[in-house]
């Protein structure tokens, strides 16, 4: 079982798999009995920062409160499993000191094209098409800048998913 609360920030480009891996977690962390919550990046963009863009300000200020929403509910669950592209660096070492100890990242990784060949949400093609001008990982003016030490690397690319929910099971000793 779980020795103490942990925050698990799942990173990566759109499409890698973080949330299909933050789903089936938490299915597989709540038959445990483990209290699991997930604070999907895309959610509180709809909910509460639907007005920010995707410039480095406004990414850093969805990321800030994605944060600050995770400590304020830390206590009630367990897990708390964040898929959020979170794309600089310095941004994810921000969300590390105001979550602390229990913050946890996890790089879910798969390459640009591999992304681009799954695009699930449309918008590589979009981005292609010249309708989204500053995707993140796609757009030179955006990039996405990978962990250089992470908790934990995910290479859906290489693991099946069964394999990937098999080793954040382990990271987690459940």
């Amino acid at each position: 079982m779980l020795r103490s609360k942990k925050i698990l920030w799942f990173t990566g480009l759109s499409g890698s798999g973080k949330t299909t891996l933050a789903n089936l977690l938490k299915e597989k962390l709540e038959k445990k009995g483990i209290k699991t919550a997930i604070f999907d990046g895309d959610a509180v963009r709809e909910k509460i920062t639907r007005h920010l863009g995707f410039s480095k300000e406004d990414i850093w200020i969805n990321n800030k409160t994605i944060a600050e929403l995770v400590v304020e509910n830390k206590d009630k669950f367990d897990v708390i499993i964040v898929p959020v592209i979170s794309p600089y660096r310095e941004h994810r070492e921000k969300v590390r000191e105001i979550i602390g100890n229990s913050f946890n990242e996890i790089y879910i990784k798969a390459s640009l094209e591999e992304c681009m060949k799954r695009d699930v949400k449309g918008l590589y093609k979009k981005a292609l098409e010249g309708e989204i001008d500053n995707m993140i990982g796609f757009s030179e003016k955006n990039p996405y800048q990978p962990p250089r030490n992470p908790e934990l690397v995910i290479d859906t690319e290489k693991l099946s998913t069964e394999e990937s929910l098999n080793k954040l099971l382990d990271f987690l000793n459940v």
